[in-house]
């Protein structure tokens, strides 16, 4: 007998105009071709759109490469699907009002091959001034812990993985140097369990590229 499964979206939707990073253009979203002008092409009745995009990599839910950091790492067209898709994966449940989230969340947890989700509670600012300000953050020495242990990627529902007011991001530089990818920007964290689920998180095969938007999400069992 199957065990019945349940989708659970972990993406920010992206929008025209919304604002991801501090600093980072929005988002524009408008039409390459439209219905009313794709009509002279096709039979009558029949038509089309041809939408377009002009957005940095960093907007909404993403993932960062190895080339986000470093100019010889992984870019996206050379991560592994299996670093990225139908990951075991546990969550990190972190108090209300932590910033600094430190090895020791970390020390009892299993994260060999696994994806480590990291809820902070903080996506409930998205959208707003007070997303950009005050975020949860991992420091480098729970980097560390993860990269000894083995874990195949790092997700976090925050502003950043890092601490914005340091500029030397030990957080980035220590995941990725090991080729493990990170995700930021997420939401929906609330609605898994701390185990037992597998995660999804694949970008678009570009190269030459470190970052770019994906549709996370999880699969748990009903």
């Amino acid at each position: 007998m199957t065990t019945p499964t349940q989708f659970i979206d972990l993406s920010h939707t992206i929008e025209a105009g919304m604002i991801t990073y501090k600093g980072l253009p929005a988002p524009v979203i408008c039409d390459f071709l439209s219905r009313e002008a794709s009509r002279e092409h096709y039979a009558p009745g029949v038509e089309f759109h041809i939408g377009r995009i002009d957005m940095v990599a960093n907007t909404g839910t993403y993932v960062d490469s190895p080339f986000h950091r470093y100019p010889d790492g992984k870019d996206l067209s050379e991560l592994p699907l299996s670093s990225l898709a139908n990951l075991d994966a546990v969550v990190v449940r972190v108090p209300p009002g932590r910033r600094a989230i430190e090895a020791a969340a970390f020390d009892r947890l299993d994260v060999a091959g696994k994806a480590v989700l990291i809820h902070t509670g903080w996506s409930r600012h998205w959208r707003t001034d007070a997303y950009f300000e005050g975020h949860p953050f991992l420091t480098g020495d729970a980097a560390e812990l993860l990269r000894e242990r083995g874990a195949a990627l790092v997700g976090i529902d925050s502003y950043n993985i890092d601490d914005t007011a340091d500029g030397g991001r030990p957080v980035h530089s220590t995941l990725l140097a090991a080729d493990i990818p990170i995700a930021e920007h997420m939401t929906g964290l609330d609605q898994l369990p701390a185990g037992g689920f597998r995660f999804f998180a694949v970008p678009v095969k570009i190269k030459a590229f470190g970052t770019f938007p994906v549709r996370a999400f999880a699969l748990v069992k009903a």
